[in-house]
């Protein structure tokens, strides 16, 4: 089973633990960091998405036209455009990288961040809009003749999209969540099912649920499930835990000076089932299985990706691998200095996870 991983592409070097020192909006910046990953052995790019942040496809289709190989995860929000027009964007853009499009769409798990641009929907209804998009979406890049649509969400007559993705391929559909509404709707719609970095145990009662969820939906194959971490790595082991040590304190140093919030979307108790999960398992102990830490998920409030991996890159690799065992085939990995931390995990992480997948596919095959 092939391994895939993701990082991240941004137009500034901000993070928990710094302030940016780049401009805020930095093209140059951008493209060293999605070079950086290209030339280091990453599969694609995340550019997400944010309420106040620069529109992410616009980024994508600017990264794309400078760079050759390194695939596009594009974050979208079903709350910012009608179904048929993403459906038209995606397919542009996917022609445009030569069919290097991927999309993670984004349901929403916190209501004030939501509001900002106008979607005033409760968390279940917004799952069922979700659902309803993605469908539409998917009918649109694959239906050769004109359809109609009569949902909750969306009514239309008459619709074909005439310029379909790269040679007619349908763009892979990324999702994730920890609820029970995640569950179903990823499960049923999704190619690939993200789920934050958890204990191998609860990660595997994860992967067990999402493949319930796709059993019960319907004949498809269950997605593929993404992991994300956020990795921390040096020489030696007690390299690594004097640099997770200065990273927390970084990050706690910055919460204060924010007056006990750390990020612009944060309100307080997290809403999103996902982190209030990291929460809980930070509650019961800072470390699980072999170099798990969770100090930086309860420093930031459980604030998304932020379980980390802390240990010597062989240790990482071998954590990694663990994952992999239980069916996690997409990793996310992303550190705390943005650029220079993409380039250490590719250079020493992502050759020892492949070569051991690789060993291990090889076996496998000759049993």
């Amino acid at each position: 089973m092939p391994v895939d991983f993701l990082g991240i592409a941004t137009t500034s070097n901000a993070s928990e633990t710094q302030a940016p020192t780049t401009a805020p909006f930095d093209l140059r910046y951008l493209e060293r960091i999605v070079r950086a990953h290209e030339d280091n052995g990453w599969t694609r790019v995340l550019f997400a998405y944010g309420s106040s942040g620069p529109e992410p496809s616009v980024l994508a289709a600017h990264a794309a036209a400078r760079l050759d190989s390194i695939e596009l995860l594009l974050a979208h929000r079903p709350n910012v455009s009608y179904p048929t027009f993403a459906a038209k964007s995606f397919a542009t853009l996917d022609q445009l990288s030569g069919g290097r499009l991927s999309v993670h769409f984004i349901t929403g798990g916190n209501d004030h961040e939501q509001r900002r641009e106008g979607d005033t929907l409760t968390k279940d209804q917004r799952y069922a809009r979700t659902q309803e998009y993605i469908q539409i979406v998917k009918k649109a890049w694959t239906s050769a003749d004109p359809f109609d649509h009569d949902g909750e969400f969306y009514q239309f007559r008459d619709f074909v999209l005439d310029a379909k993705a790269f040679e007619g391929r349908s763009p892979t559909i990324s999702f994730g969540g920890s609820s029970d509404a995640a569950y179903r709707v990823g499960a049923a719609e999704a190619d690939i099912y993200a789920v934050w970095g958890e204990p191998l145990d609860r990660t595997a009662e994860q992967i067990a649920r999402i493949r319930r969820e796709a059993a019960a939906a319907g004949p498809t194959a269950p997605p593929r499930i993404h992991a994300a971490f956020r990795p921390i790595i040096a020489p030696t082991e007690e390299l690594a835990w004097e640099k997770a040590h200065r990273i927390l304190g970084a990050i706690e140093a910055r919460k204060a000076a924010a007056g006990g919030l750390l990020g612009r979307y944060s309100t307080g108790k997290p809403e999103n089932a996902g982190s209030q999960r990291l929460l809980e398992i930070a509650a019961e102990g800072d470390r699980f299985d072999s170099v798990l830490w969770t100090a930086p998920a309860r420093a930031t409030g459980g604030a998304g990706n932020s379980n980390a991996l802390v240990g010597t890159p062989e240790q990482v690799a071998e954590a990694l691998l663990a994952y992999y065992d239980l069916g996690v085939s997409v990793i996310s990995a992303r550190g705390y200095d943005l650029l220079d931390d993409a380039i250490d995990f590719g250079r020493y992480v992502i050759p020892l996870v492949r070569a051991e997948v690789a060993a291990r596919d090889a076996e496998r095959a000759a049993a």
